[in-house]
């Protein structure tokens, strides 16, 4: 997960609501969820299911999206492409960008995952887990049964992935991952969870078909209202995982390559 994805930009910030309430929004207790359907934003665009050419994908991309037509499939193609491990430099990757080169890693395959809910008419929400300075953030695309949250996750180890849909509150959800989310020394470090995100506040273009980094939309995701999970006396005493526990998390689906040292050892010879 590239470090520029730590950075909160300075401008980036919740975006400005000027209209009522969406006409899918239930009304939520959990206040992550009511925050983030309390309105309409100013550049929010109203369309329920999102058309290939409003997204400005080809008919090639935009079939793909289109066959992710249930979570489950979602997390299955998610699963099936490789990890991004970023060998030519930190990445934040389009929708479009994904699609091309088969590879993602969390944030960029939750655009996928919001992407493909879109087109099926269901809200392109995602959250932003945030975490102690000697960890990285992670992202989730969301989706709900009913009143019920679940995730789509995309992660190289075993711990930080699909959630079926049997949390009743973002709060919840979110906490299904503090055990296991820890650095390489054991640490727990989960601290905080935004609000649930309306892709649908930022343009297409920046998320689902931009050839750059999608750096703004990522400064406005990191830059959301964030609620804590633990306190600071609750910190102070949190106990690492064990050392079987972190013998486990390195196991990896997706072994980082290989190239270099095979590039290096024939220089060599």
């Amino acid at each position: 997960m590239p470090l520029l994805y730590r950075h909160f930009a300075a401008s980036a910030s919740k975006c400005e609501w000027q209209h009522g309430r969406p006409h899918w929004c239930k009304v939520d207790s959990d206040p992550s969820v009511a925050e983030s359907h309390g309105a309409l934003p100013m550049s929010y665009n109203a369309h329920r299911f999102a058309h290939r050419e409003h997204l400005g994908l080809t008919p090639g991309e935009f079939a793909v999206l289109h066959r992710l037509s249930t979570p489950q499939k979602v997390q299955s193609f998610l699963n099936a492409i490789c990890i991004n491990h970023e060998t030519d430099g930190e990445t934040i990757l389009s929708v479009r960008e994904v699609l091309s080169q088969r590879h993602a890693h969390c944030i960029e395959a939750a655009f996928v995952a919001a992407c493909a809910f879109w087109v099926h008419g269901k809200p392109p929400l995602v959250m932003h887990l945030d975490c102690a300075a000697t960890d990285y953030p992670h992202v989730i695309a969301l989706f709900r049964r009913g009143r019920d949250w679940g995730a789509i996750s995309k992660s190289n180890g075993t711990p930080l992935r699909y959630r079926d849909p049997i949390y009743r509150s973002l709060r919840e959800l979110a906490m299904s991952y503090f055990h296991e989310y820890s650095d390489r020394h054991g640490r727990k470090t989960l601290r905080s969870y935004s609000v649930a995100f309306d892709l649908r506040c930022v343009d297409a273009k920046l998320w689902v078909t931009n050839a750059h980094a999608c750096l703004e939309t990522n400064d406005r995701l990191a830059g959301a209202r964030h609620y804590p999970l633990v306190t600071s006396r609750q910190e102070r005493l949190l106990v690492r995982r064990d050392p079987f526990e972190r013998h486990t998390a390195k196991t990896v689906e997706y072994p980082p390559p290989a190239v270099k040292k095979r590039a290096k050892q024939r220089s060599v010879g």
